[in-house]
């Protein structure tokens, strides 16, 4: 069966097949989607989860294993494969075919792969998994479509905007949905509920503070002390509102955390980065940021956005942006850290 990707979400409110596989261009879109299928399948009862990445030399016997294996207490399992290339190779195709065959309740299999062209589409392996589960195609809707689905994203907020103002937003990012998605939040920051101004619409997206937010992710990224105090400073003194600048703080420490990850486990660098929607000039200080930082140290930053979070919220004690400070020293090189007496 194949969806649209706008179907998915009434489909899964009506059933939930062993079987789903999500495709295209779009990473935002592909990590929605396979987000609200782990999400209904744990209140289905899948409450257990494994993930297979299929790097070069994957033993495709492990995928099989994984479906055959029972849990210790009989839940049942999501399985989530992820092919990076979006080519299985005869051996992937082999083992994907026979588990079209033997399909079981007690396993949900979830395959996520890039884009694929017609000849891929055609191929006996992706034909199977289409014939026997549910396949969803995840692209980004071309420009002209690109106001009607940002409009979509406010109303999911509970705002909205008139048509110039829509129009606005998709020309300044170009088509490319991450960047359309992070300042449609951006606006659920600053906004209450409503209809958004064309000014509130331009201030917010145009962002022409001498000390930007653009600039803070820049100093974040290139371990810049006193720019990163600077712009802090700056940022404060123009009254920007606290939820925006830890959101733009959070965005490179979970982009950078899940890059880092991803090397961990011996994935190229490249794939990463393009997957993290990394591209052209941000590279370099992205690749800089990563050679000194570990995923411990990024753990420890998330947790301690966390937190900011909770004080944001009224939750303990302390100064906001003195917090965003010390959050941001923690992804200093380390002499620089000793040097301006970090917590």
């Amino acid at each position: 069966m194949l969806l649209k990707a706008e179907q998915l979400a009434a489909h899964l409110e009506r059933e939930l097949r062993p079987l789903y596989v999500l495709y295209g261009d779009e990473p935002l879109l592909v990590i929605e989607a396979a987000d609200a299928i782990r999400a209904r399948s744990r209140s289905a009862g899948y409450s257990e989860r494994e993930v297979l990445t299929v790097l070069p030399q994957f033993d495709w016997g492990s995928l099989l294993a994984a479906g055959g294996n029972m849990s210790l207490f009989g839940d049942r399992k999501l399985i989530d494969l992820r092919i990076p290339t979006g080519k299985p190779g005869k051996d992937g195709s082999a083992a994907l075919q026979q588990w079209c065959q033997n399909l079981s309740a007690d396993n949900l299999l979830l395959i996520t792969l890039p884009e694929l062209d017609w000849r891929e589409e055609k191929a006996a392996w992706f034909t199977a998994l289409v014939n026997a589960g549910v396949a969803v195609k995840l692209n980004a809707p071309p420009l002209a479509e690109l106001p009607g689905w940002i409009a979509g994203r406010l109303r999911q907020q509970q705002q909205s905007a008139d048509n110039d103002s829509l129009k606005f937003i998709a020309e300044r990012v170009e088509g490319n949905l991450l960047a359309a998605h992070q300042e449609i939040q951006k606006l659920a920051l600053l906004y209450p509920t409503g209809k958004l101004s064309p000014e509130q619409i331009r201030d917010a997206v145009l962002n022409v503070a001498r000390y930007d937010i653009d600039g803070l992710r820049e100093a974040l990224l290139a371990g810049d002390v006193a720019r990163l105090a600077r712009t802090l400073d700056g940022l404060m003194q123009e009254g920007e509102a606290p939820p925006l600048v830890l959101w733009a703080m959070s965005e490179e420490i979970r982009a950078l955390t899940t890059i880092r990850s991803g090397l961990d486990a011996g994935r190229p660098l490249d794939l990463l980065l393009k997957d993290a929607k990394v591209w052209g000039p941000r590279q370099a200080p992205v690749k800089k940021a990563l050679q000194r930082l570990s995923t411990a140290n990024l753990e420890d930053a998330l947790r301690h956005a966390g937190r900011i979070d909770r004080l944001a919220k009224g939750i303990g004690q302390g100064n906001l942006w003195e917090e965003f400070l010390h959050l941001g020293l923690r992804l200093c090189p380390a002499g620089k850290l000793v040097a301006r007496n970090p917590v």
